[in-house]
């Protein structure tokens, strides 16, 4: 039996307590007291969040600057603070460092974490001249002259019921690491609203009653109070409709998306977030709570759960598969069980796999955090073991290469099982991912998801971390809400992408055949497509695409509609996988004009602002990890003016005058990195475009001609149809 006295680890206390708000500047003071063996000379300790929260990073350089962190020992031993993204166990992987530098701690001394201290001043001089900065030669610093106090620690900007300050001990020096039984937790919880969210569905009969369903959303896209619903007549004559909906205790109005009146159509539009995780792995709240939110929150008609394979225990497995059982409601709301097969790229690469029934095996790609005891079924360590596997299996499954951390090597592929590839979501935009795939002549369709962290499948907005973009959607073209026609849309193709907006997009040839369509051709071959769009804002243009080459753009507008508005619009990323930020900070200045009035695109970071410095000039901080980001500059006047553009990647000048539709652009290598600048019409433009188009025989090459239909809109929100491929 172990001593007592051995077991003794200390106790830590933590001055927040019950309910803070998301994104919120706070104190958080963290007194640890040593246990029974104190800390020896060179031990430490660590204070560890989970992955997922994007809480600003400690510092411990500059007192008057954001998160400035500091630590004090009661008996005056000498402290060393550094930071880690990645120094402890995932998810719990971002580590405040904190080691004994000189002296020691016995039983009942203390040692006080502060992070986001704002004491200032000559008061807090003699106590941060006793700690050191982490790095080369662990130099000492001396307390430099403050400019002012820091504002504190910015909270994490996403809700959850318990957000954990987890304290490790090395009390003998031996970086063996022991965790403090009790840690301190609180709960986050939604600030403010600042915006209405207003989802209705997105086809419907005449004459037919339906439902809206609407919350109220906080500045980091927090939904504050509970859900509401209000049940609309309907209308009676077909055509394209949004719905205002109002709070009445707030004043805050949105539009629904577009509601399509029509009767006959053979498939119903269903929306779907099929990739996230919850705390279980390296996500949010619980994997109940990931699918209430997804169900009642976000709205959706369609979810799945996908945790890292390496983190799911054989317990864990059959708790995913009770929950989507439990949450599957025929006609109300669609579930399947999953995971991910979280390969490194060398070996395959992530692939997201769904089972159409609950009952399904789990070989993962690795055991790097569970034990053999825990996870009994046999790994796949390569992505063509995963598919020799699988296609073994009598029950329905299906694999979905996307891009994460890492990313789907698509030189491994098996159509049998991977009907669509994901080309959107929080981690950015992916159309290499759908290049490489027509390149080598795969059949797949186009989906978006959110892979999303933070417990908010459905409605995932980046907040302050890595993530660079709004998590994505996907619609359904299913003749009914249930698993089996779910299913055999996706097989089928019957698909397409959005980067988040409930845009609605048809797509079918003359004689009727939907995306996702194989259809061989000849010369007599009557080549037609009917494409019609309503966008949730008003349409830049629809390009129908061959592969990803574009054949030909379609607008509501013309080269004579452009007025006194201009985008800049800069986009890419780096790399394919981690460390695709690219850094986009810098300024707009006009010459020879004014700015009258400007709109920023996806600066989903209220952190990273553009704002009007001057009445010629915008500054911006932004970054994109493979989407797109920019402004729309509303001039003083029309048709005059030179714009200078500088940024951390590229500067150029551009007269207004010369300027078009098309623009300039610029290439700035990495993957698809580019910035441009191009005019717009008047603000207020249509959000609805259909046409007819008939490709040109010469535009068709012998083998697959996937056609294939994206929309961009104004305000920076994308769709992707899946292709109808034309074999030649």
């Amino acid at each position: 039996m172990p001593d007592r006295r051995s077991t003794d680890l200390g106790k830590v206390r933590c001055n927040l307590k019950g309910r803070v708000v998301a994104g919120s500047w706070q104190t958080c003071v963290l007194p640890y007291t040593a246990g029974f063996a104190g800390i020896d000379d060179t031990g430490s300790l660590k204070v560890v969040t989970r992955y997922a929260t994007d809480a600003g990073t400690p510092q411990f350089d500059d007192p008057a600057a954001p998160h400035f962190t500091t630590a004090v020992a009661s008996n005056g031993a000498r402290l060393q603070l550094r930071y880690d993204v990645k120094d402890n166990v995932r998810p719990w992987g971002r580590t405040i460092h904190l080691k004994v530098l000189q002296g020691f701690l016995r039983k009942g001394d203390t040692i006080t974490l502060t992070i986001g201290d704002r004491s200032g001043g000559p008061g807090g001089m003699s106590r941060r001249a006793r700690i050191q900065r982490g790095g080369p030669g662990g130099m000492s610093r001396r307390a430099r002259i403050q400019r002012g106090g820091s504002p504190g620690w910015r909270m994490q900007t996403f809700c959850e019921n318990t957000f954990e300050l987890r304290v490790l001990i090395d009390r003998y020096a031996t970086y063996v690491y022991k965790q403090v039984p009790t840690s301190p937790t609180f709960r986050i919880v939604a600030g403010d609203p600042v915006k209405l969210v207003a989802v209705a569905p997105s086809l419907v009969p005449p004459g037919k009653k339906f439902v809206i369903r609407w919350k109220l959303e906080d500045a980091w896209g927090n939904p504050v109070g509970r859900p509401r619903r209000m049940t609309h007549a309907g209308f009676a004559e077909a055509g394209c409709y949004t719905v205002p909906v109002r709070d009445e205790k707030t004043g805050l109005h949105a539009k629904t998306n577009p509601i399509v009146v029509r009767d006959g159509d053979e498939f119903g539009r269903f929306w779907a977030d099929m990739h996230g995780q919850s705390e279980e792995t390296i996500g949010t709240n619980s994997i109940d709570d990931y699918f209430r939110f997804a169900r009642d929150v976000a709205f959706l008609d369609a979810c799945t759960h996908q945790g890292n394979d390496f983190q799911i225990t054989d317990a864990f497995w059959r708790n995913i598969q009770q929950t989507t059982r439990e949450f599957y409601q025929p006609g109300k709301f669609v579930t399947f069980p999953g995971w991910e097969w979280s390969g490194n790229t060398g070996l395959g690469g992530d692939r997201n796999v769904l089972f159409q029934e609950e009952g399904g095996p789990i070989h993962r790609s690795s055991r790097a955090l569970v034990g053999e005891r825990e996870a009994k079924d046999p790994c796949c360590e390569d992505v063509e073991e995963l598919f020799g596997r699988l296609r073994k299996l009598k029950s329905g499954v299906m694999l979905v290469p996307h891009v994460g951390g890492r990313y789907a090597d698509l030189q491994r592929h098996d159509e049998q099982l991977e009907p669509v590839v994901e080309v959107h979501s929080a981690w950015g935009t992916f159309e290499w991912i759908l290049d490489d795939a027509f390149q080598r002549g795969y059949r797949i369709g186009v989906v978006a998801n959110s892979d999303g962290h933070k417990g908010r499948p459905g409605a995932s907005y980046p907040g302050a971390s890595t993530f660079g973009s709004y998590g994505g959607l996907t619609c359904i073209l299913a003749e009914r809400l249930d698993r089996d026609a779910v299913w055999e849309a996706y097989q089928s193709r019957r698909v397409y992408a959005t980067t988040g907006a409930r845009i609605l997009l048809d797509v079918a040839t003359a004689d009727g055949a939907p995306m996702g369509s194989v259809l061989k051709i000849d010369r007599d071959t009557v080549l037609e497509f009917y494409v019609s769009v309503h966008g949730t804002a008003p349409i830049e243009r629809v390009d129908v695409c061959n592969a990803l080459h574009v054949l030909k753009s379609f607008r509501t507008f013309d080269e004579g509609d452009v007025e006194n508005r201009v985008k800049v619009l800069w986009q890419g990323a780096e790399v394919r996988g981690r460390g695709r930020q690219v850094e986009w900070d810098g300024c707009l200045r006009v010459h020879g004009n004014q700015i009258a009035g400007f709109q920023p695109i996806n600066f989903h970071n209220p952190e990273h602002v553009c704002r009007q410095s001057r009445t010629d000039e915008l500054q911006w901080q932004s970054i994109t990890t493979g989407g797109g980001a920019g402004v729309i500059v509303t001039l003083g006047r029309r048709g005059t003016g030179r714009l200078e553009v500088q940024t951390k990647q590229t500067s150029f000048t551009a007269s207004v005058t010369e300027l078009g539709i098309d623009g300039v652009a610029y290439e700035l290598g990495g993957v698809g990195k580019r910035i441009a600048a191009y005019r717009l019409p008047a603000a207020g433009g249509s959000c609805s475009l259909s046409f007819r188009y008939q490709p040109d025989w010469g535009d068709l090459h012998s083998g697959d001609n996937p056609i294939l239909i994206r929309v961009v809109q104004e305000d920076g929100h994308l769709a992707w149809s899946s292709p109808v491929y034309l074999v030649r």
